[in-house]
């Protein structure tokens, strides 16, 4: 069969191309080429130097993690680096004296 099988070929059966096969256009996404751009997210700690990040405060900690117990990251959050690290070390340290959960009990 001169090495090729013609219904079991690359493309794993058949002699469809599956560039295109099954695929429906996304009709709710931007013209080509476009991105989205939200808005910059600013730090708030950079952007009011009169907030501390303080692990004895689970209140203001609990805006940085999800409903599931996790760290929120940077992206989400808005935080700079510098900071982000901060509030991950006072998440941990509020943890480990039961100021905040590790997890979220169903």
């Amino acid at each position: 069969m001169n090495g090729r099988n013609s219904d079991m070929g690359r493309n794993g059966g058949g002699d469809y191309d599956d560039r295109d096969f099954g695929r429906t256009p996304d009709l709710n996404a931007d013209a080509p080429g476009r991105r989205r751009t939200g808005r910059k997210r600013v730090c708030r700690y950079c952007a009011d130097k009169a907030l501390i990040i303080d692990y004895k405060d689970p209140q203001a900690l609990k805006y940085f993690i999800s409903e599931r117990g996790k760290v929120v990251p940077r992206r989400i959050s808005g935080n700079c680096a510098r900071h982000q690290r901060k509030v991950t070390l006072s998440i941990k340290r509020a943890r480990n004296i039961a100021l905040l959960p590790f997890t979220v009990t169903a």
